[in-house]
This record gives structure tokens, sequence and C-alpha cells, in this order.
């Protein structure tokens, strides 16, 4: 793979649809957006899931989320949207999500103290640490470097962003971060203006160009830091090599959002198709079954465990969680009217 730092050229901010192609390993840069859908614009899905409204929940004062995630060693959960980071409270599930994890006592949702930016590209490392990408917002000031903030991070819950690297350059429009044995992170993020995946193994501060494909999302496996999942036009596609190459999963359900389920829950994949229905992996090439149902098709998902197989997901009805893979649901924040 090609070693970048600054080498990635600054570029103007461009979407279009995913177009159905072939997974490539080299060759022609692809530009997606994915099939991203405001909260309050999803069809409904096929089948009406059950739902219970946590009490007290001020309707979102967002209109897209772009990631979700949970910090274990803060109990907080996090939505990185297009009006920033936000703190989703999460005081209405029961002691299984995030068990261990110290109870979070954010009552409402209440957006980060630190800059506002389209978080275009977030996620929660397994260590804590936030990293994200986008744009800054050109309404306010902010140290961060336009027009594309490249990988920034934050130790401090939100309160502050670091750039990392490639500032002014890259607009991740995907994250994910798994450990090394080295104990620095391997991060993978998808610049969105080339269609290529990056590959980071020193934290973010340098990277390594790999394959070209059209994804919508991809999701690294924190049991075997050489493999990441990405969802394409054609289908579930596995990288056992960082990132370098794609193949098929020919045996895996057409799904548009993909995360890795923690080998404490039993391992696997959970994923939505286009449907909004709910696939569940129970093993490594295991066979998939079909679970619970979204309402419409959601537009960001993420496992975060605890003693129950807890999944967050947000939907038609705004920031969901279930620790049943979708066969009930508890709406969170709900969106807006």
């Amino acid at each position: 793979m090609t070693e970048r730092t600054g080498g990635i050229r600054p570029r103007a901010i461009r979407h279009r649809a995913i177009r159905p192609q072939a997974i490539r390993q080299t060759g022609t840069a692809v530009v997606t957006a994915g099939l991203a859908v405001l909260l309050a614009g999803c069809a409904p899905g096929t089948d009406a899931p059950a739902t219970a409204t946590a009490p007290s929940t001020a309707a979102a004062a967002f209109e897209h989320i772009h990631g979700l995630g949970a910090d274990p060693a803060t109990g907080q959960t996090y939505a990185g949207t297009h009006e920033g980071v936000w703190v989703i409270p999460t005081g209405a599930l029961p002691d299984s999500y995030l068990a261990g994890a110290p109870r979070s006592g954010a009552t409402a949702l209440t957006r980060t103290e630190g800059p506002v930016f389209d978080a275009m590209g977030f996620t929660v490392a397994p260590s804590g640490l936030l990293l994200a990408s986008g744009h800054p917002d050109p309404g306010q000031k902010s140290a961060l470097t336009g027009p594309n903030l490249g990988l920034v991070s934050s130790a401090d819950a939100a309160a502050n962003w670091a750039s990392v690297s490639l500032a002014g350059q890259t607009d991740f429009h995907d994250l994910d971060a798994v450990p090394l044995a080295s104990g620095a992170l391997r991060i993978f993020g998808y610049d969105a203006a080339d269609g290529t995946v990056a590959v980071s193994d020193d934290d973010g501060a340098t990277w390594a160009a790999g394959a070209t494909l059209a994804l919508r999302d991809l999701a690294a496996d924190p049991a075997n830091p050489d493999r990441v999942f990405a969802t394409t036009a054609d289908g579930l596609a596995v990288s056992d090599d960082a990132g370098r190459t794609f193949a098929p999963m020919t045996d895996a359900p057409t799904l548009v959002l993909i995360d890795v389920v923690d080998a404490a829950a039993g391992g696997g994949l959970v994923g939505v198709d286009p449907d909004g229905r709910l696939w569940h992996q129970a093993a490594a090439a295991g066979p998939w079954a079909r679970d619970g149902q979204a309402d419409g098709t959601p537009e960001a998902l993420s496992f975060v465990g605890g003693s129950s197989p807890w999944i967050l997901a947000a939907d038609q009805r705004g920031v969901v969680a279930s620790d049943d893979y979708g066969r009930t649901w508890t709406v969170l924040v709900p969106s807006r009217a």
C-alpha cells in the first residue's frame, strides 16, 4: 500500500449516489455518498417494530446522524451528526447496557462543549478516544482546519478536538478503529473523494491507501485487526489483509449497515438491509438469521454490547436501542416531527 502523510491533495466536496459495480482492488477512483437518509424522511419498514419510548426525552435537535458509539470507560453514548457531536441520554436503559461501565449521568440530549462541525465520519475507539472527520461549521469560528477536517480526535468527551493528520485535505465519510498488539490504534477511513479505504497503523499519524470500492459502511473486527467488512451495492465484502483487497461474502444478505458483535456476545456480525430488517450472524462464517425490524432504513448502526447484545440505531423514530437484535426497541431521542 502507498504511504500517505500529507500526500492526499485537497479536493472539492462532492456527493453522488452509489452506482452498482464490481468490487475493485485498484483502478479508477469512485466517489460515493452512500445511502444517507434524513431521520424524518425515511420510508417505513415492512413490519412495524415493537417500540417503547424513554420518559422525558426531547426531540432531536439534529436532522442527520453519521455515526453512533459508546465509551465503555465513561458510560457515555454519542451521536456524530451534521450539527456536531451530541451525548445521548441512556438512563432509561437497564443495567445490562454497557454493563461494567459507569452509569451515564446524561438525562437529556446535550451537544458537547467542543466546536460544532459536520461529523461525516465518527467512531469511538475501544479506549474511549473519539475520532471524527468532516467539515468545520462555516458559521462558527474554530481552530479546526477546512474545508475538510482530515482526522481529528478528542480525549475529553468532545470538549476539545485536536487535528491528528490530513487537515484541510481529506473527508473521511466512515471511520473505525481497532487496537494492535503494539498498543497503537489501527484506523480505517473511507476517503469519500476517491473511494479509497485508507489505513493507519500509528493512531492516525500516517496513512496507506488500500482498496478502491464504493462502500456505504465499514466495520473493523477488534478480534482480528486485519479483518474489515464493507457494505457495497454488490453485497457484503470482507478484507483479511487490512483493507488492501476485498472479496464478496456471497452467503450474506444484502446489507447497507454492518457492525461486528463482540466476542463476549458470541461474535459474528449484525447488519440491516435496505428494508430495515436486521440480520445477525451468530459466529464467524456461521449462518445468517433474520432478526427484528427497524423503522425505515437506518442511517447509523452500532453494536455497543454489555451483558446483553445492545445495539444502537438511527431510524425514522430517532435514536433507538435494542438488546434483542431489533425485536424490541427503546426510543432514546425521538426524531424531529
